[in-house]
């Protein structure tokens, strides 16, 4: 974890400027092209989900703004950055998850099975662990949508929010639309550049 010298940062007064503000967070919805993901998916009969959150916590993990936490007031780049994902029961209640980053993909996969083995015999709504060292993620499979809002607690949060939409047919592409809820205090618009480029490359990996 390494401290960020507030004093010298080029975004100090970016910083002071949205972190003033009742609600610092901008949100921006970007269609992202799932075909070679959909296809590897169902070719080596894996989750899509798995796929396409490993790709995207491989971006993540890859942008370095998307690392920065507010603690204490101050700010700090994480080393590593897990992902929270709400995980359905067969009751449609969800459970939050909490899913170990691991660049190997295997290893990534069977973090997410041990999740969702454990929200799918508890009730509980909370992972045992939990921290500032994660994204929070829902994946929406039942519709597309071309805009989302993520509730906010009011209290000072730094944690990005990621939702998936149902994929769809554009063309002879398949496409997902991913909404992705920043502070503005720590994330730019081309942070977000950054990271859905990144995203994208990932998911072109056959």
């Amino acid at each position: 974890m390494k401290k960020i010298d507030l004093k010298n940062w080029s975004r100090r007064q970016h910083y002071y400027h949205f972190i003033a503000l009742k609600d610092p967070y901008f949100s921006l919805t970007i269609p992202l092209d799932v075909t070679v993901a959909y296809k590897k998916s169902k070719d080596d009969n894996i989750s899509f989900f798995a796929v396409y959150l490993h790709a995207c916590m491989m971006a993540i993990n890859q942008t370095e703004n998307f690392k920065y936490r507010i603690i204490n007031g101050e700010i700090f780049e994480l080393d590593i950055i897990h992902a929270s994902a709400t995980i359905l029961r067969q009751d449609h209640t969800f459970g939050f998850s909490y899913i170990n980053f691991s660049e190997n993909f295997e290893e990534f996969n069977l973090n997410i099975i041990r999740e969702k083995k454990r929200v799918h015999e508890s009730s509980e709504l909370y992972p045992p662990k939990y921290g500032l060292d994660c994204i929070h993620c829902s994946a929406l499979p039942w519709f597309s949508f071309s805009s989302q809002k993520e509730p906010f607690s009011g209290l000072q949060d730094s944690i990005p929010k990621i939702a998936f939409s149902k994929s769809y047919q554009h063309g002879d592409r398949l496409l997902m639309n991913v909404s992705i809820s920043v502070n503005h205090a720590l994330i730019d618009g081309y942070h977000v550049s950054l990271f859905s480029q990144k995203f994208q490359d990932f998911l072109n990996v056959k």
